[in-house]
C-alpha cells in the first residue's frame, strides 16, 4: 500500500549541522615560561606582552598565576 501526502504539504530541506572543532591549545614551552618571568621582572605591560608572545592577556596571567610570579606593570 502506498501512502500519497496531501497536496498541500512540501517536504523541507534542513541544513546539515557542521560540527564545532575548539582551537587547539598551544602549550607553554621553558623558552616562553622564561621570556614570561623576564617580562614580569621588566615589569612589561600585559598588553604587548600578549602581542609579543601571540597569547590572550587572560591566559599570560593564568600562566603567572600558577607560577607564582606577578605580571605587569601595575603590581
Amino acid at each position: 500500500m502506498i501512502l500519497k501526502r496531501p497536496s498541500n504539504q512540501r517536504r523541507v530541506r534542513v541544513a546539515k549541522k557542521t560540527k564545532t572543532v575548539k582551537p587547539a591549545r598551544k602549550p607553554y614551552t621553558a623558552a616562553d615560561i622564561k621570556l614570561l618571568k623576564a617580562h614580569s621582572k621588566a615589569r612589561t605591560p600585559v598588553s604587548k606582552l600578549s602581542k609579543l608572545m601571540k597569547r590572550s592577556e587572560g591566559s599570560l596571567r593564568q600562566k603567572a598565576l600558577l607560577l607564582g610570579i606577578g605580571l605587569g606593570h601595575q603590581r
